[in-house]
């Protein structure tokens, strides 16, 4: 969930970083530091996945080199430096499988587009490779699972080499409703490589901090509601929330059956697209991916075309045409690129018509998360077998899990009864079938493609102290709620914080949305490396 997120390296050649930031206890969240970096030399900055794999197939580089490169930018960056903090964990097996990859490499076996390239995932996806499954939560540091999710199956069968875990909002953001968005008992605060006493959002926090801060080619987040999409905003990357079902979901701590979907997290639409494909099949035990056969595909790269804005029709919502200066300026700037590359734009008011729904999502969610929850720990190799366990842990160790915010929607789903309650199942029409009849009905009523905005509001300060604030307009409700697609793509920079802009539609448009996405990427070209300042400015 959106709402309302440590290992310490020398430095290395490939740095050269002026004076770096120095930080005070990152576990608490203090996250002033005393200048800016003044120059990033890394020689993987930006990079994309098929330039790598250019790199590999010229012999310039190995997988295993390239893995111990974001390593040591890893170790120089994350813990030590400014102190990111995106990565929880690190796979001690990453370069022994980079060597397996290149020995394939040299044999003439190439897996696909990802073979040998590093990935971090974020750590609620569960990896029976000696690293832990936490969510980020201190109740969870013994959960030493012994298989892969499906996910992480496929990746491996792709060719990736998964270089660690990323941090997250404790619980996907699922704990409290007066949390700090990139921060869990585990792993302590991520901050955002853009501006470092900002938030990097959540719940994918770690992930969109690490991606955007080149600490790997490509990272995965996962969604419940803006989990995926509004980090990748607030870090300045291109985020994929895919439509429910597209991904397996097995192996993944839940929040939601209905909701709930794991998707990529990269600097550019084409990587996000690579990997898209990848990860997409059948899992006859995730039941949304049966319903995909046929609709699914392995390659999202073909829809790549930069004139895919020619002749489209997209709906803006009206409610972002108002409100926060810079972000209408952002918007009105980003809709004149689209109209000078065809596309033709219809207002729209969604907004208004999704506060019909009122508090259904919190009933559906709570209900979900506490029987996804007590499914997945029961089979856990953790000492927590419940939700009911984790809570009582939380209680019996205050000091160092509940800190600065306490766990009351953990207790709320507690107290909810079955999945055969009236009152969810009602809830659960009411949210589902509502939202997918706004958008789908707007999308036909006014001939659209897909519907525009922007994803979220600039990043707000991180603060241990009064916890997350609202920063304006939100955008990623809609889309999470119908389990529909949902792509943001970088729109602009304020005094260092950037903005991404919003393209969805309905279920299975993946094709249509990243052909958009990738039009309005190669038109404005917005993306911006981080400049991992202490304030704006």
């Amino acid at each position: 969930m959106q709402r309302r997120n440590f290992l310490k390296t020398g430095s290395i050649a490939s740095l050269s970083l002026g004076t770096l930031l120095s930080a005070t206890d990152a576990r608490a969240g203090s996250v002033m530091a005393e200048e800016p970096v003044l120059k990033d030399n890394f020689e993987l900055n930006e990079v994309t996945i098929p330039q790598l794999q250019q790199m590999m197939q010229s012999g310039k580089y190995t997988s295993k080199k390239i893995c111990e490169m974001y390593l040591k930018r890893i170790d120089a960056m994350d813990k030590k430096g400014p102190v990111i903090n995106a990565v929880i964990e690190l796979n001690k097996k990453a370069l022994t499988i980079a060597a397996e990859r290149d020995k394939e490499r040299a044999a003439g076996k190439l897996r696909g587009p990802m073979h040998g390239i590093p990935v971090l995932i974020k750590d609620n996806i569960t990896t029976g490779d000696g690293m832990v499954t936490s969510a980020g939560a201190l109740a969870l540091g013994d959960n030493y699972a012994s298989y892969d999710a499906h996910i992480v199956k496929l990746l491996r069968e792709a060719g990736a080499v998964i270089l660690g875990k990323t941090n997250l909002s404790e619980w996907a953001n699922f704990r409290s409703d007066h949390s700090t968005s990139g921060w869990s008992s585990r792993g302590g605060q991520t901050k955002n490589p853009n501006v470092l006493d900002r938030q990097p959002s959540g719940s994918s926090s770690g992930s969109g901090a690490a991606a955007s801060a080149n600490f790997c080619a490509i990272a995965i987040g996962t969604e419940t509601n803006g989990s995926i999409v509004s980090p990748a905003s607030n870090n300045g990357l291109v985020g994929i929330k895919p439509t429910v079902g597209l991904w397996s979901r097995t192996g993944i701590i839940p929040i939601s059956k209905t909701q709930d979907t794991a998707g990529p997290m990269a600097r550019n639409v084409t990587d996000a697209a690579i990997l898209l494909g990848a990860l997409t099949g059948e899992d006859a035990a995730d039941e949304a991916t049966l319903k995909v056969k046929g609709k699914a595909l392995k390659d999202y790269t073909k829809f790549l075309n930069a004139d895919a804005l020619q002749g489209k029709r997209l709906g803006v919502e009206k409610a972002a045409l108002q409100g926060n200066a810079a972000m209408v300026a952002f918007l009105n700037e980003a809709l004149d690129l689209l109209k000078s590359k065809g596309a033709a734009i219809v207002e729209v008011e969604l907004v208004k018509q999704i506060r019909q729904i009122g508090n259904a999502e919190t009933t559906v969610l709570q209900y979900e998360f506490k029987e996804g929850v007590n499914r997945y720990l029961a089979t856990a190799n953790s000492k927590m077998k419940t939700l009911a366990d984790v809570i009582a842990f939380n209680k019996a160790n205050a000091a160092a899990t509940m800190p600065y915010f306490k766990q009351e929607t953990l207790e709320a789903s507690e107290a909810r009864g079955g999945l055969d309650s009236k009152e969810y199942l009602e809830a659960l029409a009411k949210v589902t079938t509502m939202v997918q009849g706004f958008i789908d009905t707007m999308l036909k009523e006014n001939k659209l493609d897909a519907i525009i905005g922007p994803t979220s509001g600039f990043a707000g300060c991180i603060d241990l102290v009064n916890n997350d604030y609202g920063t304006g307009f939100s955008f990623s409700g809609p889309a999470a709620m119908a389990g529909y697609p949902h792509i943001t793509v970088p729109m602009g920079y304020r005094l260092g914080l950037p903005m991404g802009l919003s393209f969805f539609g309905t279920a299975y448009s993946e094709p249509s949305l990243i052909g958009l996405a990738y039009a309005y990427e190669q038109a404005s070209k917005k993306r911006q490396s981080p400049e991992f300042k202490s304030v704006v400015g």
